[in-house]
């Protein structure tokens, strides 16, 4: 028999990693799904993101700010805005995460990405949860980084004994057929047991995306198609998320600009991210106006515009890459160079399944930019497998599955 209920539902998110957009829209998705299948809960997301509550999100869902860090290495951080040392701002934060989690008395906890959090910070909260109603979560995209640092770091900051001591589940947002979590990271028996795959975490395709599949579960089945009016020059969008590390990329596309519209007639769109440092933005718009075939903004306006476009050159992050292959929109990725391996895995072996193109972050002079978007501009691409889009809905079953005094809804499917 369950625990008495003491008030409504309640989901409580803990997010790190406040320079980029891809952990605060994937975090919002699942907030949101979290009370469209138990209407009447509460969900709170405890975020270090300098941007706030950037993404529209559901009535039933707020944001606790933390004070923003930022990994500057592996095994090191430091403060955003304080002036304070790393070691008074760590101290700060575990302190408010404390007290999030005594004060809100989640019946989930769902800790996004790093089981022990920035530099243990976490663990604390996790001991005061220890015997309590509370199911604790650990939601984990597939690929972190290098297999060799990955485990080097979570041994020396000890994540292992956070895992196997603390959690009750593991979802991983991916796909086993792409990367084996559990063994690529050497977990251990008891944690690897208790790990199931959700597949990919996407929102609704967008309704004006061009897609040749069918839609399922609220995500797209495919992201083959093919330009539908190849008479009209093509529209490449460069997108760069938060953009905090983008300037290279962008620079390199429109270092290539020039010589692409020569041989195809096609036009760019850039579109920096809020998080771009201000003069190489300045700079990058100085550049785009002597180039008549370029328009570069700091923010997107619309979705649609990406969904629509014949081709996305996008780094590589989790949450953009599976948005373009959720609308259908052909994507060459180009991963950051560093300090993390994780989006230059995620483009190769994408890049291997023909869901995506990819070029390497190392190879992008103004040649080998050019032939890399004329190439992905006439090499159609294969469908993604459809089952492995559907985490949001998979992944927030699950969580609810454990609120066993709460009624449970029939649910129609999200997007049609």
């Amino acid at each position: 028999m369950g625990a008495v209920r003491r008030h409504e539902p309640r989901l409580l998110i803990y997010s790190q990693d406040g320079l980029g957009l891809g952990h605060m829209r994937r975090t919002s998705l699942l907030a949101a799904e979290f009370l469209r299948q138990v209407p009447g809960a509460s969900a709170l997301t405890l975020s270090d993101s300098p941007l706030g509550q950037y993404f529209s999100t559901a009535p039933g869902h707020d944001f606790l700010k933390l004070p923003s860090i930022r990994k500057s290495g592996p095994g090191e951080w430091e403060a955003v805005s304080l002036s304070a040392s790393f070691r008074d701002v760590l101290g700060l934060r575990r302190r408010l995460i404390a007290t999030a989690v005594r004060e809100f008395d989640p019946d989930i906890l769902l800790v996004d990405h790093m089981p022990h959090g920035a530099m243990g910070e976490l663990v604390p909260a996790l001991r005061k949860l220890r015997g309590h109603r509370a199911h604790v979560v650990l939601g984990l995209r597939d690929i972190i980084d290098d297999p060799g640092v990955v485990r080097r770091r979570w041994t020396a900051e000890g994540a292992y004994e956070a895992l196997e001591e603390f959690y009750d589940e593991v979802l991983v947002y991916g796909s086993s057929d792409v990367l084996d979590v559990a063994s690529e990271y050497a977990w251990p028996q008891g944690p690897s047991q208790r790990l199931a795959y959700a597949g990919y975490v996407c929102g609704r395709p967008h309704p004006r995306a061009r897609r040749l599949a069918v839609v399922s579960d609220g995500c797209a089945e495919g992201n083959g198609r093919a330009r539908q009016d190849p008479m009209r020059p093509p529209t490449v969008v460069v997108v760069a998320g938060g953009g905090a590390d983008a300037h290279p990329m962008m620079a390199g596309v429109l270092d290539a600009a020039e010589a692409v519209h020569e041989e195809t007639g096609a036009r760019f769109e850039l579109v920096t991210g809020p998080f771009m440092p201000r003069e190489k933005v300045a700079e990058l718009r100085r550049r785009s106006k002597q180039l008549p075939m370029t328009d570069l903004r700091r923010r997107v306006h619309g979705r649609g515009r990406v969904a629509r476009a014949d081709l996305v050159v996008s780094m590589a992050g989790y949450n953009t890459t599976i948005e373009l292959l959720n609308d259908g929109t052909p994507a060459l990725l180009v991963p950051r160079s560093g300090p993390s391996a994780e989006q230059r895995i995620r483009a190769s072996l994408f890049a291997q399944r023909g869901w995506v193109h990819w070029l390497d972050p190392d190879l992008l002079g103004s040649s080998a930019v050019a032939d890399a978007i004329v190439g992905a501009l006439s090499t159609p691409l294969s469908p993604a497998v459809g089952t492995d889009l559907g985490g949001r809905t998979t992944a927030v079953a699950r969580l609810t599955s454990h609120l066993e005094s709460w009624p449970k809804l029939e649910l129609e499917p999200v997007g049609t």
